[in-house]
């Protein structure tokens, strides 16, 4: 790979890049591969912006959860619920930020859309199934466990997610841990709703040799396949971690009627933001 001198924003994955993608599960693109210059730092300033209700988004159509400001289990932490909670940068996950323009116009890049075509067929109108900020702040944070990102709700599962890291990670503020190759294994707890795996299937698939520590710097992104195993921890450190994921789904995916409630509309094609046409219609 090009030194960082040299590296260059790109248009499109690298064949090399996405054979990683499927042999792993996971490839990171650098900043310079990504972000022209200034757009990270509009990001950055733009979250802390929405967190403390300075920022001209529509609150009420955005999930807010605060977190409980002690380090924890994940079980622990508020309700994850539409609107604003307070004026404060203490939140642990924002959803649907792709009511915001300057976030919706960075999940339109064409390296994003490359990918899309990539993970799905050629003419797929690609949606935003969900847009989310995740935080650990400084010296809090919570224990997530082994799983997978799946929704029974729906009829297709969503390829990939375009992980930014808005903040350097590292094991000492709770980076995400991955289980190298373990997306071939397809769906592994199809009984938990959220793909959280059992304390038995942890012990017989998660191998300390496999796990790899998804140590990232400001800007890198990570495309991280959803069925891949993934946790993550608490910052023990004294500054934020923070980090904007995307997954990106094919946009004909409808949610399935057997793992919905009733209220909710038969198909997600008006609900998510469309964000690359294809030339196939539902």
């Amino acid at each position: 790979m090009a030194s960082a001198a040299k590296r260059r924003r790109l248009a499109s994955i690298t064949p090399e890049q996405w054979a990683t993608f499927c042999q792993d599960g996971w490839v990171v693109l650098k900043k310079e591969e990504v972000f022209s210059v200034g757009q990270l730092e509009v990001l950055q300033k733009r979250i802390d912006e929405i967190m403390l209700k300075i920022a001209d988004v529509p609150y009420d159509k955005m999930l807010f959860q605060l977190d409980t400001g002690k380090p924890g289990q994940h079980e622990n932490n508020g309700e994850h619920t539409l609107g604003h909670k307070g004026e404060t940068l203490g939140y642990r996950k924002i959803q649907n930020l792709e009511h915001d323009p300057d976030f919706l116009s960075y999940m339109k890049l064409p390296i994003f859309e490359d990918a899309c075509r990539r993970a799905y067929d050629q003419g797929q109108p690609i949606r935003i199934y969900r847009a989310m900020f995740f935080n650990k702040p400084a010296s809090q944070g919570s224990h997530l466990p082994w799983h997978q990102d799946r929704w029974p709700c729906l009829d297709r599962d969503p390829v990939f997610s375009a992980y930014t890291a808005l903040d350097a990670s590292s094991p000492a503020n709770g980076c995400v841990q991955v289980v190298r190759g373990s997306h071939k294994r397809g769906v592994i707890n199809p009984d938990n709703h959220s793909g959280f795996l059992t304390p038995q299937q942890v012990a017989d698939i998660v191998k300390d040799e496999d796990v790899v520590d998804l140590t990232l710097e400001e800007g890198d992104v990570a495309l991280i396949h959803n069925l891949l195993l993934h946790r993550s921890g608490v910052n023990s450190t004294s500054t934020p971690r923070r980090a904007v994921s995307v997954c990106y789904m094919d946009g004909l995916t409808a949610f399935d009627p057997q793992h919905h409630p009733p209220d909710v509309k038969g198909c997600v094609q008006d609900e998510h933001a469309l964000v690359f046409p294809g030339t196939v219609c539902g």
